[in-house]
């Protein structure tokens, strides 16, 4: 879980890669600084009220700009 759950937040399960390793993975070189398992995809849940507030937690904590992409977002239960 990445983040504290408030009263009434929903689960999302979240599937993210970062597409700078994975281009670097295949040509056999590494990141200078994320791991190369970063290549594949990697599944997590965060709690939030809404999809858009998920997705916003997880852009602070996997910037686009450094490479990270939401594959998919999807609603969880406890």
């Amino acid at each position: 879980m990445l983040h504290t759950p408030n009263p009434g937040d929903k689960i999302f399960i979240f599937a993210i890669y970062n597409q700078v390793v994975r281009a670097l993975v295949k040509e056999n070189e590494s990141h200078q600084f994320i791991e190369d398992t970063w290549a594949d995809v990697h599944r997590n849940t965060v709690n939030a009220d809404t999809e858009s507030e998920a997705r916003q937690i997880l852009s602070k904590l996997y910037p686009p700009e450094d490479g990270f992409v939401i594959e998919a977002v999807g609603q969880g239960s406890y």
